[in-house]
């Protein structure tokens, strides 16, 4: 009887180790849009904790998004448009500063939650590595949900006072898009200024209250001298409020100059914040 012998079993090969290397960004404004669009959903994640945390807990929840604009229009009909009779260019006051209020209280909310959102990560950011300009992105993404509410309410005013959509309406994504930058632009300079200096948020709502009155919100930018709407212009919000009040109302003139100006501004803010938030990057685990 023949004998078996068993063969010997093939030994396994050790399989190759994969090796990830993370480098700082070697150019000025090496963007690495790659690595945000491969952690998408790091990203949609940061938007959907920042959305729930702003309601959770809250006694009306969104309708403090509604509130806050509602509350504003009022008084500023009340005190600049029957008071200080400061012109409207013809629209009913309530929607004139209405429609100033839905894309500034967007901005307005801005600065202060992306001022933090680098420190506040700190536990995140010490530990697991992913691009840091994903947390002003989601900062400034997760506001348009306000937007949005608000922007409903701005158009329940508008036919209630029988302003239709024109073809100016067609301005709006444009306008929206230049108010999320200058949002996200403003964003990447104080979040990074924040991991240096912790007392830059102690001076936000200063800035911001400044800004308001700096913009068309309480007034028409027509009161500028023509000359000088240009120089007007360079505030970002000017052109965003000025057109955005144009495209959904139709009536007025298109802010043309002006918001040529706005968007040269809007595009040297948000250069110069992802240059400071890239060499900033490098860095920044140490420093928060």
């Amino acid at each position: 009887m023949a004998s078996l012998t068993a063969s010997p079993r093939p030994t396994a090969l050790p399989l190759p180790s994969a090796t990830i290397r993370i480098e700082p960004p070697r150019g000025f404004f090496e963007l690495r849009l790659r690595e945000v669009w491969a952690y998408r959903e790091l990203l949609y994640f940061f938007v959907w904790r920042d959305v729930k945390i702003r309601y959770k807990q809250t006694a009306i929840g969104v309708l403090w998004v509604i509130l806050q604009p509602v509350l504003n229009m009022l008084v500023f009909t009340l005190f600049f448009g029957r008071l200080a009779k400061l012109p409207s260019d013809g629209l009913p006051y309530p929607v004139f500063y209405f429609a100033a209020l839905v894309p500034w209280t967007y901005f307005s909310c801005s600065p202060s939650s992306t001022t933090n959102v680098v420190v506040e990560n700190q536990p995140l950011i010490t530990k697991v590595y992913f691009p840091r300009l994903i947390l002003p992105i989601s900062s400034v993404l997760s506001g348009l949900v306000d937007f949005a509410i608000g922007f409903v309410v701005l158009s329940i005013f508008c036919f209630a006072y029988g302003i239709l959509p024109t073809f100016a309406a067609l301005w709006l994504p444009g306008l929206l898009l230049l108010a999320l930058f200058t949002a996200l632009g403003v964003g990447l300079w104080l979040s990074a200024l924040n991991a240096l200096y912790r007392d830059v948020r102690y001076v936000i709502s200063f800035v911001v209250q400044f800004w308001m009155f700096a913009s068309p919100v309480a007034y028409p930018s027509s009161l500028v001298p023509a000359r000088w709407r240009w120089l007007y212009g360079l505030n970002p919000m000017a052109g965003v409020i000025d057109g955005f009040r144009w495209a959904i109302t139709g009536r007025g003139n298109a802010p043309g100059l002006l918001l040529l100006a706005s968007t040269s501004a809007v595009i040297l803010v948000l250069l110069g914040g992802v240059f400071f938030f890239n060499r900033m990057e490098t860095t920044i685990a140490d420093r928060v």
